[in-house]
């Protein structure tokens, strides 16, 4: 008997018709360790899952991908859903993969863990980048449900609180494929039009899946890049979620985000009435103080008696002119007297006294004193004055050493 030949294209087939009809391999959900991942511009998914002991490729294609909510890894454990089928091309088989979440913790917690540490690098929850929020908010904008018990409960919180505020609402939905997007847009429409003082951007509470809104990307851009300080309530007080992280204040729940948002009119009457009184009682002691400053003009002698004040005032103004005359004469007779014993010593030490007593003082032709006879020469004329007049002489002969008269 004559054995059957096949051809490659043949075999390829026949095995692909094969497991395609396999109800296993149909719908199969497949556990393992992502490698060799890639995405290529075409938006195809390619990678492989593996084992201990095998591996098996598999494809995503950009359809399934795209609804993918985290980003997969290489080392990350994933269950991969799908059909295993053999491409005949190539001959191979393969998993084409339509659906896959991370093993154990899910693909939600997953994608929320992957966007938390790559904005965390990017410096998104930097606390030097959280503005403060405005201490009495003129208004107040809300990013939320309209048809929400939220928006309602911190209506109600705001009006209790502080009635001066005005509130704008800015209806968004907080669920399914469009919250982000519009969330987003309300938040950028508010800064563009400098709609409030202070943004809550929230929604009441649910299920990771009801508040996964809140923890888009495209939602962390827009509050990160809010001028307007935003408050972000989010669910309940564990739920935590990405716009928390992001926003200028957290709080636990939308109830909490309206108390935080304006000061309680009861404490600032409060405040304002120990104000009052404090500045009453300041006010009483400086009337007070005032009245006794009064009293006690009011008893000066100016006022009890003015002629007798000015009278006693001439007195002094007498009396402080009679020093002054009496401090003057004394200091004149004590310069006078100054004066006088000055006089006397230049007196007594006058060339003019002593040219009295016979001496005389004699120049030369320029009018230089001679103080002896090397300083002129035989024919010079010299000028000789007396105490009484003056003589012009001629040197006829001169010694240059004295000689004393016996």
């Amino acid at each position: 008997m004559q054995q059957q030949v096949f051809s490659i294209s043949q075999v390829n087939e026949y095995l692909r018709t094969r497991m395609d009809t396999d109800p296993m391999l149909a719908q199969i959900a497949v556990r393992g360790e992502i490698s060799n991942y890639k995405m290529y511009p075409s938006g195809h998914h390619y990678f492989t899952l593996k084992d201990e002991g095998a591996a098996l490729k598999c494809v995503m294609f950009k359809g399934n991908a795209q609804r993918l909510r985290f980003r997969p890894e290489n080392g990350m454990q994933v269950i991969a859903m799908g059909r295993i089928t053999v491409y005949p091309r190539d001959g191979a088989f393969q998993l084409y993969c339509a659906s896959m979440v991370v093993d154990g913790v899910g693909d939600l917690y997953a994608a929320f863990e992957q966007l938390k540490t790559k904005l965390a690098a990017q410096g998104f929850f930097d606390p030097g980048h959280k503005q403060p929020l405005p201490k009495y908010p003129g208004v107040i904008g809300i990013v939320t449900s309209s048809a929400g018990a939220a928006i309602h409960d911190m209506l109600r919180i705001l009006r209790k609180r502080y009635p001066l505020t005005q509130v704008r609402l800015l209806p968004v939905r907080v669920q399914g494929a469009e919250a982000p997007g519009e969330i987003a847009a309300a938040i950028r429409y508010a800064n563009r039009y400098q709609l409030a003082d202070l943004l809550i951007v929230g929604r009441g509470g649910g299920s990771m899946e009801d508040l996964w809104a809140f923890n888009d990307e495209l939602v962390a851009h827009a509050i990160y890049d809010s001028k307007i300080p935003v408050i972000s309530a989010v669910g309940h007080e564990p739920d935590v979620t990405i716009s928390d992280f992001v926003a200028d204040l957290r709080a636990a729940t939308p109830s909490n985000a309206a108390e935080l948002a304006v000061p309680d009119r009861e404490a600032l009457l409060q405040s304002l009435d120990s104000m009052v009184s404090s500045m009453a009682s300041s006010l009483g002691r400086m009337l007070k103080a005032a009245k006794q400053q009064l009293n006690a003009l009011s008893a000066s002698a100016v006022l009890v008696s003015p002629t007798g004040y000015l009278e006693q005032k001439e007195k002094n103004l007498t009396l402080l002119m009679n020093r002054l005359a009496a401090a003057q004469n004394q200091s004149l007779a004590k310069r006078r007297q100054q004066y006088v014993g000055t006089v006397a010593k230049l007196d007594a030490m006058s060339p003019l006294k002593v040219l009295s007593r016979g001496y005389s003082v004699v120049r030369d032709s320029d009018g230089n004193i001679l103080r002896s006879a090397a300083q002129t020469a035989v024919g010079e004329q010299v000028t000789i004055i007396l105490a009484s007049g003056k003589l012009y002489a001629e040197v006829t002969r001169k010694e240059e050493e004295y000689e004393s008269e016996e």
